[in-house]
């Protein structure tokens, strides 16, 4: 199999890029299209799956030295933000749409029912560009201007260690264009706990892929499963015969 072909773009050798996703969201409890105009923040147990993080991070010092955190303006993301900033060295928080979930369109709000019986469910490699809903982007707008908000975040930073409080999107983009999976990513499916860590750092020549959806500060005993890590939902593998989206707001 041939490398993904070298960015485009003029990322310094050593930059690292981690991408932390939100702690559950109020949306996703309710299994909503939390966008901009609806997104309420966190739950309670969200925020104490990232101040779990946080607390880890203190520990660790694994993410030390970093130079920026970003987020999106999407509650979810910069409540998340704010939770990480003092373990992260009181960091300032930036934030910007760039880095913003797939935009929903005038879905937002809706349920995922409701959606799906309204507008149908997107078949990956068939729907790329279709609008998630008018208004909204299509998934193959969407990986565009998410890659190319991850790149400029990089290049602000060269050689540094840059964090995003993010989302689980930004997180699929990172998998599918850094390591360059044809048609959009329709061969991919990521599942992406709340307020795990993705790394990358860039070489000079390709992507070393750090790490993915490391979430071992979350409590065994709370999450039921062994080292923290939660397995998907019941359902989630048997619904692939169904064809669902990609990835979860």
């Amino acid at each position: 199999m041939e490398e993904p072909a070298a960015p485009a773009r003029s990322i310094a050798p050593g930059t690292r890029l981690v991408i932390i996703r939100h702690g559950e969201a109020v949306s996703n409890a309710e299994d909503t299209l939390g966008g901009h105009e609806t997104c309420r923040g966190l739950t309670e147990h969200g925020r104490r799956q990232v101040e779990a993080l946080a607390d880890r991070l203190r520990r660790t010092r694994e993410l030390e030295g970093a130079a920026a955190l970003y987020t999106s303006i999407l509650a979810r993301a910069i409540d998340t933000a704010e939770i990480l900033a003092p373990a992260l060295g009181d960091l300032p928080i930036e934030k910007t749409c760039s880095l913003c979930e797939r935009h929903v369109g005038e879905a937002d709000g809706m349920t995922w029912t409701a959606y799906e019986a309204k507008y149908g469910r997107e078949i990956p490699g068939v729907d790329d560009h279709r609008e998630l809903s008018p208004g909204g982007e299509s998934w193959a707008g969407f990986l565009d201007r998410a890659e190319d908000a991850m790149y400029s975040v990089m290049e602000r930073h060269p050689g540094q260690l840059v964090v995003i409080a993010g989302h689980g999107g930004l997180i699929g983009t990172s998998v599918i264009r850094f390591l360059g999976i044809a048609s959009n990513g329709a061969g991919f499916r990521g599942f992406a706990d709340n307020s795990s860590i993705t790394e990358w750092e860039w070489t000079g020549k390709r992507w070393w892929f750090v790490r993915y959806n490391d979430a071992g500060h979350l409590d065994a005993e709370e999450w039921g499963t062994e080292r923290g890590l939660r397995l998907p939902p019941p359902g989630w593998v048997s619904a692939e015969t169904q064809t669902p989206a990609p990835f979860t707001l």
